[in-house]
């Protein structure tokens, strides 16, 4: 945790907060920090400060918070990822957010079981608990958007063509396609990554139809939770 990250319900005052059980207990246990100690905090798609950290009779709080500093700024970049495995997934939303993805549209796709969506690890609330890891280790505030798609064709028809207007569109999958490009920093992005299996050669014609190009990362096949940071990468 290189930031204590604070939501609005944390907030007693513009200069207050209360401190979660888990903040608490990272900063007894790893931090080691004691009464007195400046800490760096921000807020959820709000600014960097830092925080002095108190005890009280109800346990710790931050107090004398200043909110000055400009956070790094999100990837323009939308994930269209075929819903992983429940045991990847915490990983993958950790990476994104980490890596400064802004959006995460999250797909069914034939190679995906339909179990998967059951899981407790896609509710939005364990969504939610990833995501904010990884701002914590990346030191930032934005909070990705995550939408779920559960069914393939009413998102290629009907919802694709909007979410990709304005934007570079690629689609990674293995196959006698060119190398990933690079983009410029602020070069506004959709990237479609596909399922361990892969996208099927139906899927991949709806994309390819809606405009957007193909590339692949090479000979080796790698998992989702190490093609995702690899292509964020090689991208920006």
């Amino acid at each position: 945790m290189n930031l204590l990250l604070l939501e609005a319900h944390q907030f007693q005052s513009t200069t207050e907060a209360a401190l979660s059980e888990r903040q608490t207990q990272h900063i007894q246990r790893v931090l080691k920090a004691g009464n007195g100690s400046r800490l760096k905090v921000g807020v959820v798609d709000g600014k960097l400060g830092s925080g002095c950290l108190q005890q009280t009779h109800g346990g710790w709080q931050l107090t004398d918070i200043q909110l000055d500093s400009t956070p790094p700024a999100p990837l323009p970049l939308s994930l269209v990822l075929a819903l992983p495995r429940p045991q990847m997934i915490k990983r993958i939303l950790q990476t994104a957010a980490c890596m400064g993805v802004a959006r995460v549209h999250l797909l069914q796709t034939a190679k995906v079981e339909k179990s998967f969506w059951q899981s407790p690890a896609v509710t939005d609330s364990a969504i939610r608990e990833q995501l904010i890891l990884g701002l914590e280790q990346a030191g930032a505030t934005h909070l990705p958007q995550v939408e779920k798609h559960c069914r393939f064709r009413p998102f290629a028809e009907d919802i694709l063509p909007g979410i990709a207007h304005g934007h570079t569109r690629l689609i990674a999958h293995p196959g006698d396609y060119p190398e990933c490009p690079r983009l410029a920093k602020n070069e506004a992005a959709i990237l479609a990554i596909g399922p361990e299996g892969g996208f099927t050669e139906g899927e991949v014609t709806y994309f390819l139809n809606a405009g957007f190009a193909a590339f692949q990362l090479g000979a080796r096949i790698l998992k989702v939770e190490t093609a995702v940071p690899v292509t964020l990468a090689k991208l920006y």
